[in-house]
């Protein structure tokens, strides 16, 4: 366990690095395109006068040099303080912890159901190898691929929620709202994990330690869950960590499709807005959710694998 503490803080180290560079470059890339965001936000109200513009400039610290800015933004970042909107006013922790649940909640929520599903139809596809069932469960999971998660999102709103008038099309707040979205999102993961689990589960059905347990008259179920699909899923665990930041950023469309209030939908917002602080500020969130998450998926290796140690 000590071993694992100390694999865990190095790797938490080791990301800050990347962090501030993400930091950094998202920093430029804002400052730097043409355009003044305060020209444009004072310009809607007509008694705003220039006076009033460079006001609010001095007291956002816009007015200093770049280099200085970055240097007040990552000291104020360091203390947990990520300013005041531009738009609202309000302060942007506030603004990402109000809708980060949204986020998460579809995010794992997305997640699980493509594993869920990847798991059931890659397991048979391999268990019935070259048979109806395989092709049948390829299919699908090609058709999952080639359906953009924005257009599948509009299909189902438009069936189960105005012709059938089953589910809820936007919002969010019970169970009902987070199922479309929900599939949406997964549909496209669940299909490429689908043919990772079957390629994988038809690598380890051949193993010499599966055929010895079936030689020993364990029932194939006990086969096929305790020996091949634990083992079977280590590079599965790999690719679902490494698509993360794929579902975080799809989750920023699903969002908008779905009038959901997440992160995702806030941050394309503030973008149109050019609102410095909360663009920031959201995606240093989702960087230390990846970040984070990628963290996950190396610890979850010692227990799927008993081989692996963190040294």
């Amino acid at each position: 366990m000590s071993g694992l503490i100390i694999y865990a803080l190095r790797r938490i180290t080791v990301s800050i690095p990347v962090l501030f560079l993400l930091l950094l470059f998202i920093f430029l890339l804002l400052h730097l395109v043409p355009g003044d965001p305060l020209t444009a936000y004072m310009a809607e109200d007509p008694r705003a006068t220039q006076a009033d513009v460079d006001r609010l400039r001095e007291s956002l610290g816009l007015d200093q040099p770049l280099h200085i800015q970055f240097l007040h933004y990552i000291s104020n970042t360091v203390r947990g303080e990520f300013g005041t909107s531009l738009h609202s006013r309000e302060l942007v922790s506030n603004m990402i912890l109000d809708r980060l649940p949204y986020t998460l909640q579809l995010g794992v929520a997305a997640l699980l159901f493509a594993v869920a599903i990847a798991t059931v139809l890659g397991v048979f596809a391999a268990l019935f190898h070259n048979t109806w069932l395989d092709g049948l469960s390829m299919s699908i999971a090609i058709l999952g691929v080639s359906i953009p998660n924005f257009w599948l999102g509009l299909m189902l709103i438009s069936l189960f929620a105005v012709t059938l008038n089953w589910l809820p099309a936007s919002g969010a707040g019970t169970l009902s709202h987070l199922i479309l979205p929900t599939i949406a999102l997964g549909t496209a993961w669940a299909a490429l994990t689908t043919r990772l689990i079957r390629s994988s589960m038809l690598d380890v059905l051949r193993e010499d330690y599966v055929r010895t347990a079936r030689s020993k008259g364990q029932v194939e179920r006990k086969v096929v869950t305790h020996h091949a699909l634990r083992n079977a899923l280590i590079p599965v665990v790999t690719y679902v960590g490494a698509q993360i930041p794929g579902i975080v950023g799809g989750a920023v469309v699903t969002e908008t499709v779905f009038s959901r209030p997440g992160i995702g939908r806030l941050l394309i917002l503030s973008i149109s807005r050019r609102d410095f602080a909360v663009v920031e500020g959201v995606i240093l969130m989702i960087g230390v959710i990846v970040v984070f998450s990628n963290l996950l998926v190396d610890i979850s290796y010692a227990f799927l694998d008993p081989q692996i140690r963190y040294e």
